[in-house]
């Protein structure tokens, strides 16, 4: 069986291509496609035939299935998810299987057993992903975070976070009054939940647009970020996601 991987956390990626083969050693990890964008451009120049094809749902650069409505792709999808249930309600009104992250070897089996249970059932009517996008643009977005401090549960607004970032492998965050806490969430799970006021400007940092000052250019095509809090690491914004975060600044 030849599968498809489209993820563009590169560790993610790999993780999940090797509990794949680790749940079935003969399943060919065909490519890791890291974007919409080169997504599009792979079915475009490539006639090879896919079995089945596990996709993220946003990647950098837009939602994956602008993928699918852009090209004629009738290969099965497994998405894989972080969002919450209200969410899912969109996957089992269109009959499209998911798998929750974080995932594991059991969740892993579960997908490909259910895939090929329904392999002989299935139509080759393409799903409603106009229906999904939309579902989940409309999902109630979260107003505040909860944080650990000690045996406290803090709850955190999210209009007081001037970022999130990742340090020592954990998730912090940073509020406009200077406060600094440890988030119990990975920094793609964190972005999913914190709405459109933030932007992934690169692996590192998830800026709140409010703690921006101003940008400027950095050297090899990068925009450096100032911010209006103190902070001492560099923040700068990836070559690749500039024209996205200059226009996300400019509230387009």
């Amino acid at each position: 069986m030849k599968v498809l991987i489209i993820e563009d956390e590169l560790h993610t990626a790999n993780d999940l291509a090797a509990t794949i083969q680790k749940v079935d050693p003969a399943i060919q990890i065909v490519t890791i496609l890291k974007s919409v964008t080169e997504s599009v451009n792979f079915f475009q120049q490539n006639s090879e035939k896919l079995d089945l094809i596990f996709s993220d749902i946003q990647l950098g650069d837009g939602l994956s299935f602008e993928i699918f409505r852009k090209v004629n792709v009738r290969t099965p999808v497994i998405f894989c998810t972080a969002y919450d249930e209200y969410a899912l309600n969109a996957f089992k009104v269109n009959s499209i299987h998911y798998m929750l992250k974080p995932f594991n070897v059991k969740a892993v089996k579960e997908a490909l057993e259910k895939f090929r249970n329904l392999k002989t059932s299935m139509t080759p009517d393409e799903p409603s992903y106009q229906v999904l996008m939309r579902m989940l643009n409309e999902r109630k977005k979260s107003t505040s975070v909860l944080v650990y401090q000690g045996d406290r549960i803090l709850p955190v607004k999210l209009e007081e976070v001037a970022l999130f970032y990742v340090k020592d492998d954990s998730t912090r965050m940073l509020t406009f009054d200077g406060k600094k806490y440890v988030f119990n969430k990975s920094l793609e799970e964190t972005e999913k939940l914190a709405g459109d006021d933030f932007f992934r400007v690169n692996r590192q940092f998830l800026v709140n647009r409010q703690a921006i000052k101003d940008s400027s250019q950095y050297f090899a095509r990068k925009l450096a970020v100032n911010l209006t809090v103190s902070f001492d690491e560099k923040i700068t914004v990836s070559k690749n996601k500039v024209a996205e975060f200059l226009r996300w600044l400019a509230g387009n």
